[in-house]
């Protein structure tokens, strides 16, 4: 069995003249991601492994969020290639991941993780929101064999308020 977290990064802001990749969180998001760190630590099974894409948003609500789940620094590791939008990279990045990996935690963006999700979950979604949480686990034993799965859990801010 193989279970995926995927964390869209949390409300980013736009107030300051950085490139995409060096932007923020913003006062809304530095607090959903700690309401939805507070929500995972009950939910998750113990996570293997947690790879952030390196963008500061996505960086930093992983670390915000680890603060709740306590997952290892050794297991914590920024994925270039999770920095991604359309979601090839993404799935590429799952699909090679270590099989002694069975929980797996990933960050990164739209509107990856909203494809992803709709392409491997049994549920459809519309959009993944600002610090989303979907969960889906899949039947298997390798992440290269992964299929249709089953949505175990979406979680974001607006549900938990």
């Amino acid at each position: 069995m193989k279970t995926l977290y995927m964390i869209r990064h949390a409300k980013s802001s736009w107030d300051f003249d950085v490139s995409d990749d060096k932007r923020p969180l913003n006062s809304r998001g530095l607090k959903d991601a700690e309401l939805v760190g507070d929500a995972l630590k009950t939910l998750v099974k113990p996570i293997d492994l947690i790879l952030s894409s390196p963008a500061v948003r996505a960086h930093s609500t992983a670390k915000i969020i680890n603060k709740y789940i306590n997952v290892p620094d050794k297991l914590f590791v920024l994925e270039p290639n999770l920095y991604d939008f359309d979601g090839r990279s993404v799935i590429d990045v799952i699909m090679r991941c270590d099989n002694k990996v069975n929980n797996l935690m990933i960050f990164g963006h739209n509107h990856a993780f909203t494809s992803i999700a709709n392409v491997y979950g049994s549920q459809q979604i519309d959009n993944l929101p600002t610090c989303g949480c979907v969960v889906i686990e899949f039947n298997c034993e390798k992440w290269g064999d992964i299929n249709v799965g089953k949505n175990l859990h979406l979680i974001y801010p607006k549900l938990l308020k």
